[in-house]
């Protein structure tokens, strides 16, 4: 289905029926990955997921856009439904939005239970050598960024960010690879406290997107957290332990 919220014309699924349960997806993903998770939530809530602006079949922003942004968009795309209470289920990039959503004042719904699948928000620690790396491209960004270095060797500057890019950042577009840029840079565990919902915490320990220990912080900050670990899966534990982590799920909605 599509909605435009914003003039953006959005894509998005609402299927099942009972409470509202909405579905915020990863960085790089669309709501087709999450199919799984959709199938065992409907059969005892409604769902509702969206493509985020910039993925799936949502056009991406004009401009590059922070995690404030896609919250004012995430909360206009509620207020649609016109819903007073919901819970989330949110994974890796997903997180960042909740979390930030959550903290707003005066937001026109509450929040009654959240599921945080190998979510983000928290800003890992830089070793020296990172720090090392990141200052040393700097330097040789800007001396290749001086006009006759570039009209000597004019692909210089982007030959090099896509040696230091990940996946996500090189596969993306010119106003994405901003929006990337915007969104990971953000530490956000100082709102995690703020959580006051039920909160379940699901996570593969072979995570390194987002590791383990990111999970232990996240239990330790929200006051009523539980942590449900997928022995053996990365950071897509819904798909790699689907009947695990869809049994947790049915558990923690009380689905039958």
């Amino acid at each position: 289905m599509i909605k435009k919220i914003n003039n953006i014309p959005v894509n998005y699924i609402d299927e099942g029926e009972g409470d509202a349960v909405l579905l915020l997806h990863g960085w790089g993903a669309d709501i087709t990955l999450y199919q799984g998770i959709i199938n065992t939530l409907r059969q005892g809530r409604r769902v509702i997921a969206l493509d985020m602006p910039g993925f799936g079949r949502t056009p991406e922003p004009a401009e590059p856009w922070c995690v404030d942004d896609y919250v004012d968009f995430v909360v206009q795309f509620i207020a649609s439904f016109e819903l007073k209470k919901l819970s989330v289920v949110v994974h890796s990039f997903g997180g960042r939005v909740f979390f930030k959503m959550n903290a707003r004042e005066n937001l026109p719904f509450v929040f009654e239970r959240a599921v945080l699948i190998d979510s983000a928000g928290i800003l890992p620690k830089k070793t020296l050598k990172q720090k090392a790396s990141q200052r040393c491209y700097k330097v040789g960004r800007t001396v290749m960024s001086t006009k006759v270095l570039h009209f000597l060797y004019p692909d210089a500057v982007e030959d090099m960010r896509r040696k230091r890019g990940s996946a996500d950042y090189n596969n993306a577009t010119p106003v994405m690879r901003a929006t990337l840029v915007k969104v990971v840079n953000e530490d956000l565990e100082p709102l995690m406290s703020l959580v006051s919902c039920p909160t379940l915490l699901i996570w593969g320990d072979l995570d390194t997107a987002t590791p383990l220990s990111d999970a232990r912080r996240m239990e330790e900050l929200i006051p009523d957290a539980g942590l449900v670990v997928c022995e053996g899966a990365g950071h897509f534990s819904f798909a790699e332990q689907a009947p695990k982590v869809n049994g947790a799920l049915k558990a923690f909605f009380g689905i039958v």
